[in-house]
């Protein structure tokens, strides 16, 4: 039984995570739903927390280079410690809210070359491997920013690509650690 214990604090026959989302599709302000399930794994582990949140991948400027970071901006903690048994399955239904500045991923239904956001999954397991998920959300447009996209297109212009940017745009009530940029 210790030989299995010691495996499962590598990761190797330990709890597992899978994270499902009841709609995909969101739009800044609005909410994903979902549930997390938990699958134990061949011993009893003792879980410290559980937590989801929001996860996007952000272009980085750092003196002559540009790297990708993924950035976390939202997080919620889904319930304290408990102990998980051998084999059973946990679910833990939840809803996370999108913030107002959450940037796009779709237009009309198509998905934007660069624009990866999705919901992450954390399950703090003591003394063992952290077991972590991310699944994709696509985020709409709310009406506004669509009228002002269609507004582009009506003048000419054309879809060239975007990106989302880590820093500031000054004189802004940002409140996210990034903005993002279509081209």
């Amino acid at each position: 039984m210790a030989f299995k214990k010691l495996l499962a604090s590598l990761g190797a026959g330990g709890a597992s995570v899978e994270t499902v989302l009841h709609e995909v599709n969101v739009v800044p302000g609005g909410v994903v739903q979902g549930e997390v399930r938990i699958q134990g794994g061949s011993v009893n582990q003792q879980i410290e927390g559980l937590s989801v949140g929001l996860q996007a991948k952000v272009e980085v400027e750092s003196g002559d280079q540009e790297y990708k970071q993924d950035i976390e901006f939202t997080k919620s903690r889904l319930g304290g410690a408990f102990e998980l048994q051998a084999n059973a399955v946990h679910a833990v239904p939840f809803g996370l809210e999108i913030p107002w500045e959450t940037p796009i991923t779709m237009i009309d239904g198509q998905a934007l070359r660069g624009m990866n956001i999705g919901v992450s999954t954390e399950l703090e397991i003591a003394r063992a491997v952290d077991s972590s998920d991310l699944d994709p959300v696509n985020v709409h447009p709310l009406p506004a920013q669509k009228a002002i996209l269609d507004a582009f297109i009506q003048l000419g212009f054309r879809f060239k690509n975007a990106d989302m940017e880590r820093g500031v745009i000054r004189g802004t009530r940002q409140r996210l650690p990034f903005y993002q940029e279509i081209e």
